[in-house]
């Protein structure tokens, strides 16, 4: 897998965009296919999980300003001290997230069940010693982010999935936390979102994962084999 965190890319490529915001991968050729999102609110935009890149302010600049900075998953502060700190606002952790401030160079604020007063809600799908995950959901416009349990990265897909759950996750999906949320999208930290039919294509992904984990952990397995 190919992580360059600590390079700037000096290009990057669009997803995701609908009225309520853009998404982008600023290493479109990595195979982890780390994926940013801009999401907003009353004029105002809420920057996810961002992985930096030359010009990415004037991507989601006419969207409104910059409001704050999100990090879903213990794991993805990627570049947020840097674009929070840029835009002088700060670093939205989850209340419950643990370990994660001491690495962040940028002011932190925290949010419970909701990001802030956006009337975004902050769903808890993970909270273990070794992963903690929300994902967001806007019942305005019914859009799902998920960061890190499902994904459209290669490496998270078995057969003709369109979105799949993690690899570790395969055998535990989040069904019970995700119950009742029936999105019309669904965007990802690892791919391109799902723009349309979000809520079917989710329940499939999370209904079918067991038993399509054997085909899925063959072709990792396959993959890793020294050729």
């Amino acid at each position: 897998m190919s992580f360059r965190v600590d390079e700037r890319a000096t290009d990057f490529r669009e997803i995701d965009r609908f009225d309520g915001g853009v998404g982008w991968i600023a290493h479109p050729d990595e195979r982890m296919q780390r994926a940013s999102h801009a999401l907003a609110v009353d004029g105002e935009v809420w920057v996810v999980d961002p992985v930096d890149a030359e010009g990415i302010d004037d991507l989601f600049a006419e969207f409104g300003d910059v409001a704050g900075v999100v990090v879903t998953l213990d794991r993805h502060k990627r570049d947020a001290a840097a674009v929070a700190d840029r835009h002088d606002v700060p670093v939205y952790l989850p209340e419950f997230f643990e370990g994660v401030t001491g690495e962040l160079d940028a002011a932190v604020a925290r949010f419970d069940n909701e990001l802030s007063d956006t009337g975004i809600r902050a769903i808890t799908l993970i909270d273990s010693r070794f992963w903690q995950e929300v994902a967001l959901y806007n019942p305005a416009d019914g859009t799902l982010v998920v960061p890190e349990s499902v994904g459209t990265a290669e490496f998270f897909l078995a057969g003709d999935e369109e979105l799949g759950v993690h690899p570790m996750l395969r055998l535990t999906p989040p069904r019970t936390p995700l119950r009742g949320v029936a999105p019309e999208r669904v965007l990802v930290g690892h791919g391109s979102g799902v723009m349309d039919g979000g809520a079917r294509v989710l329940e499939a992904a999370l209904a079918g994962s067991r038993k399509r984990a054997p085909r899925l952990y063959a072709s990792t397995a396959w993959e890793m084999l020294p050729f």
